[in-house]
């Protein structure tokens, strides 16, 4: 699956057109690695996205072409949130 489907499908991000633009702006990267938006992803996968302040690291624990979005969560594991405004990294 692309990265940009994977983050409208997981609702890291609501809309897909902005989770491209948000991709082909070098904010997202997979396994340390810049990844625009086709890039694709699989289970296992580390993502990093980086909104303002704050830089989510998940690891893809499940691909879905669809899901409810209360399920949505269950498509990722967060691994770390941190926060650059000089708050401390916040360990889930």
């Amino acid at each position: 699956m692309r990265l940009d489907k994977f983050l409208k499908v997981s609702r890291i991000i609501k809309r897909r057109t902005v989770a491209k633009e948000f991709c082909d702006a070098s904010r997202a990267l997979i396994n340390g690695r810049p990844a625009k938006a086709g890039t694709e992803v699989k289970v296992g996968d580390k993502v990093s996205v980086r909104f303002g302040n704050k830089e989510i690291e998940f690891e893809i624990i499940n691909i879905a072409e669809t899901i409810k979005a209360t399920d949505a969560s269950s498509l990722y594991k967060i691994i770390t949130e941190k926060y650059h405004n000089d708050s401390p990294a916040k360990e889930i």
